[in-house]
């Protein structure tokens, strides 16, 4: 699956993040841009996105400001109307100290940005992974010319599993090395928060383990330290964690009333493309197997007020399992005790309540249940 890194922030010595500091942002794109087009500056401030805008003038534009402790993700977007950051031309760039410096002979997709360390780290990072994101992009590319029949057809759903899970290996390997070659770099924290979405508990400490002291002591890497036992205790092997959530009608739905089963607990929400995308994999898996010791209690992130969203999905995705929500969006109580930050996710538990397996997801579901129960 294609990941989109969250931010990236250098490991620089501890006594440069004690201090508020300013930063300059200078680019240059492209001479026949000017006014009306503008430059939309999009971070998150105390929770919340702040965006601010300049007119292009000529191709070049210029931000500054004070930065905090941290570095910060921000976005680039250029739109050459000016009529605001609406279009997907943008540049994933990191706000930090010092004089950080935008270029490109067109446009912000192509754009690099370089003169800080991480920003200059990152840009390291992109050529490693643009050969991962080059067979993702062809691989789509592959599958929008694809013809309906052929969409719909099994075989080519297994193929494209196929080929999607092998770019997916060579993904994580890539990362692993970056963040083992790494350990200075904010970045690598960065690229291990994506990392650990799919790998489990045992891979993830001796990466972090191996990063130095200032990168663990930034906000970021302190919040990340915070999360690891949570990771842990849902860790393979681990006893799933107990949660009690209301179903469809407003019962109370416990895990332990499932034991002697095997259960997926599978996160997901009706806003969520990908999910709604794997939710035929988990339909078929279901059917086969539910007249085993099998069954799957879906655990909804949707939002606060959407209730009516979440049946319709429900409803219209055939899920025919139990399904539970507090309609808490990302602060679902269970999505948190499971240390679940991205979606679809699944965990899948014996009948004792251990966990044996995770992010099982296109045939991987239904390989597993015939490794369990046999070819059905």
């Amino acid at each position: 699956m294609k990941k989109l890194l969250l931010f990236a922030v250098a490991s620089i010595p501890a006594i440069v993040f004690a201090q508020d500091g300013k930063y300059n942002i200078t680019g240059s794109i492209n001479t026949t841009y000017t006014s009306p087009a503008k430059v939309y500056l999009e971070h998150a401030v105390n929770g919340k996105t702040v965006t601010d805008s300049v007119v292009v003038n000529g191709g070049k534009f210029q931000f500054e400001g004070t930065i905090g402790p941290n570095p910060q993700n921000a976005y680039l977007v250029l739109n050459k109307k000016g009529t605001g950051p609406n279009t997907h031309d943008y540049k994933s760039i990191y706000i930090e100290q010092g004089n950080i410096i935008v270029n490109s002979p067109d446009s912000l997709l192509s754009a690099k940005a370089t003169g800080t360390k991480t920003n200059n780290d990152n840009e390291r990072y992109d050529q490693v992974i643009k050969p991962i994101n080059d067979d993702y992009d062809l691989l789509e590319a592959k599958k929008s010319v694809a013809s309906k029949a052929d969409k719909e057809s099994e075989v080519y759903e297994k193929e494209y599993n196929k080929a999607e899970k092998a770019i997916e290996l060579r993904e994580n390997a890539i990362n692993k090395k970056f963040i083992q070659d790494n350990p200075d770099s904010y970045v690598s924290l960065t690229v291990l928060q994506s990392f650990a979405y799919g790998a489990d508990y045992a891979e993830i400490v001796p990466l972090y383990d191996n990063l130095t002291p200032a990168v663990k002591e930034t906000s970021a890497g302190k919040k990340f330290a915070e999360l690891l036992p949570r990771i842990q205790a849902v860790a393979i092997g681990a006893t799933a964690p107990e949660f009690a959530e209301a179903d469809t009608s407003g019962n109370i739905v416990n895990l332990s009333s499932f034991r002697g089963k095997y259960v997926l607990i599978d996160f997901w929400a009706s806003w969520c493309g990908p999910c709604r995308h794997e939710n035929p994999n988990v339909v078929k898996a279901y059917n086969h197997y539910k007249g085993q010791k099998f069954t799957i209690i879906g655990v909804s992130l949707d939002r606060p007020n959407a209730k009516d969203k979440w049946l319709n999905a429900i409803h219209k995705d055939g899920l025919t399992w139990t399904q539970v929500s507090d309609l808490k969006f990302w602060n679902s109580k269970t999505a948190g005790l499971y240390a679940v930050r991205a979606i679809p996710q699944n965990f899948l538990i014996d009948p004792n309540g251990k966990i044996i397996a995770k992010n099982l997801r296109g045939d991987d579901l239904e390989e597993k249940l015939e490794e369990l129960f046999g070819k059905i």
